[in-house]
């Protein structure tokens, strides 16, 4: 597990300054891991074009359903740049979060996701993902701190949007019949709709140490073990705005 991390995140600092530039010139988020106050950002922002309405450049259609953020049991929230200019592949970084017991948010976790070669591959596409956890299972996959690979263990499917996935989430969450994890993705801020089969998500065990200055395991920052940071703040705004807001 540490060396997979390790690896990733070498990968990441590899590639992050072609990376970054990139983001910035096309106004995109980096996928790019920064400090825990600009990751908290990060996750803010993505999230807010998944949930308000004015964010949503396809309309109503394109909007999480309130009961889906409430009934959630964690969100996984990160952005992948998929191909590049000087080597191929993918490389991505984020945040998750878990809802303890008595309904408050945990400390979020970084998370990676990776593989890259080098070569000539013109063009790329940065993505925006929402994974919504929706089971106590999907939660623990990610406090183990290992592998999780989207829809390996775990069933996923694409999140249900608007009022008619709204009724559809409801009647499956009330005869328990939901899946463990909903994916949602923006390409550039479109809706894309674009399956995760396959995609590997990984504790960043150094990034969550210099996040919380000890050393930490996922399980105990979605465990609730450690307090979250004022830093995170942006991010636990954005999941109550997804919670308390008109369902449209």
């Amino acid at each position: 597990m540490g060396e997979g991390a390790s690896k990733l995140g070498q990968q990441a600092s590899q590639a992050g300054r072609s990376v970054n530039t990139f983001a910035e010139k096309n106004n995109v988020n980096t996928p790019i891991l920064g400090t825990l106050a600009e990751e908290s950002a990060k996750a803010a922002r993505i999230l807010h074009l998944f949930v308000d309405k004015e964010e949503v450049e396809n309309g109503f259609d394109t909007v999480i359903p309130v009961n889906v953020i409430k009934n959630c049991k964690g969100l996984a929230i990160f952005t992948v740049l998929k191909a590049g200019f000087l080597w191929s592949g993918k490389v991505g970084t984020g945040m998750v979060v878990a809802r303890l017991p008595d309904g408050r948010w945990s400390a979020p976790s970084a998370i990676a996701t990776g593989g890259i070669g080098f070569g000539f591959q013109v063009g790329a596409d940065i993505t925006d993902v929402v994974l919504v956890l929706n089971s106590d299972e999907a939660v623990e996959a990610f406090c183990k701190g290992g592998n999780v690979t989207v829809g390996g263990n775990l069933a996923v499917s694409l999140g249900p949007v608007g009022a008619g996935g709204s009724a559809q989430a409801t009647a499956d969450f009330k005869s328990n019949k939901v899946v463990p994890m909903y994916s949602y993705t923006k390409s550039k801020g479109l809706f894309a709709g674009v399956s995760l089969e396959g995609t590997g998500l990984i504790e960043l065990s150094k990034s969550n140490q210099g996040f919380y200055n000890r050393p930490i395991k996922s399980v105990q920052i979605l465990k609730g073990e450690i307090e979250p940071a004022p830093e995170a703040q942006p991010l636990y705004e954005a999941i109550q705005f997804a919670e308390s807001r008109d369902p449209y």
